[in-house]
């Protein structure tokens, strides 16, 4: 069992005490983007557990869907008992399919970086830990890598942290996760996890970016 399982059930009311004020980091909108284009694009996150990631971009006007996987790693390792061990090398991680002429790939960062995960956080994110929780982006084109780059450059400068961002950049492909871990979020509204740790952060997105919730 993931130590998020074990986490969100012992802890939950202290947990769901600390979260219940979560909120979107006030950061800048990104100054450059990549360029419209016709028919759907696609972006991959990996910033700590996929359940969340997938519940708070599932909300996003624009995302035609969202599916949680493993990136970074090879093909025969890509299944939860495998990146459970933290040996494989995968970030948990979502694949978002949107439409460029609703919601662009800048947007979508911008959500990634203030409220979807910590990206100051290595190699965790709340209660989980290992490197399978990284904060890492997974560019599908030379334009992605470029923007993604020059956000982070951009919110380093302006201090939009208080601790240094650790995302970073990673080739690899993306992998689907097990069925059961598919729209887990909408799935199992009363797991322990998803109340302590996934409810609030949906919460603060829907405040923190009212004209971007669907």
């Amino acid at each position: 069992m993931r130590i998020r399982l074990l986490a969100a059930a012992l802890a939950l009311p202290a947990a769901a005490s600390a979260l219940g004020a979560e909120r979107a980091v006030p950061i800048p909108a990104a100054q450059v983007d990549v360029p419209p284009s016709r028919g759907a694009q696609v972006a991959v996150f990996a910033g700590g557990c996929f359940w969340g990631m997938e519940a708070v971009f599932e909300r996003v006007k624009g995302v035609r869907g969202v599916t949680s996987g493993y990136a970074g790693g090879a093909a025969a390792q890509a299944n939860y008992a495998a990146v459970s061990t933290e040996k494989t090398r995968h970030a948990e991680a979502i694949r978002i399919a949107f439409d460029p002429a609703r919601v662009s790939y800048a947007t979508l960062l911008r959500v990634y970086f203030a409220i979807a995960h910590d990206p100051t956080q290595v190699d965790r994110q709340g209660p989980d830990v290992g490197p399978s929780y990284r904060s890492a982006i997974f560019p599908q084109t030379p334009d992605q890598a470029r923007v993604a780059r020059a956000y982070i450059a951009q919110l380093t400068r302006a201090r939009a942290f208080p601790r240094p961002i650790a995302t970073r950049i990673e080739g690899g492909r993306f992998f689907p996760a097990e069925a059961y871990h598919q729209n887990f979020y909408d799935r199992n509204p009363t797991h322990p996890y998803i109340v302590t740790w996934d409810k609030p952060k949906v919460a603060a997105f829907r405040a923190g970016f009212p004209t971007l919730a669907r």
